[in-house]
């Protein structure tokens, strides 16, 4: 069997960027790509804290050490500038990876700078 996981998440990210003439997409800095192990046109999930919208898009490569979190084209619309969101990318993997496996969770703080890196906890068997 395969599960849809968890692969990484950037968590608390501030949108610093609204751009509806963008063709579409969220920009996001090099360096939290690289720190939640995210490839440039990556599938990800958007979930803001600010309204509780959600939605799907890909990544394209920001600016290394900018901090910029971008809404581009649509997206802008649903997701605002200096909304609070989780930036949430996903993996199939095979069942007994699944079970072992642990998402990488990048915090940052009010300006998009790293303050922590964790792999999340396994949840324990019911």
């Amino acid at each position: 069997m395969l599960r849809w996981m968890c692969k990484s998440k950037i968590h608390r990210a501030v949108v610093t960027e609204a751009n509806v003439a963008y063709e579409g997409s969220i920009t996001i800095d090099r360096r939290l790509m690289q720190a939640a192990d995210l490839c440039s046109y990556e599938r990800v999930q958007v979930a803001s804290l600010t309204t509780g919208e959600r939605l799907e898009t890909y990544v394209i490569e920001g600016e290394e050490g900018s901090g910029t979190i971008g809404m581009n084209g649509a997206a802008a619309h649903r997701v605002k500038f200096g909304e609070v969101i989780h930036i949430i990318s996903y993996a199939h993997m095979e069942d007994r990876i699944a079970k072992e496996y642990r998402p990488k969770v990048i915090h940052l703080d009010e300006k998009n700078r790293i303050i922590q890196e964790v792999r999340g906890e396994r949840l324990a068997p019911v």
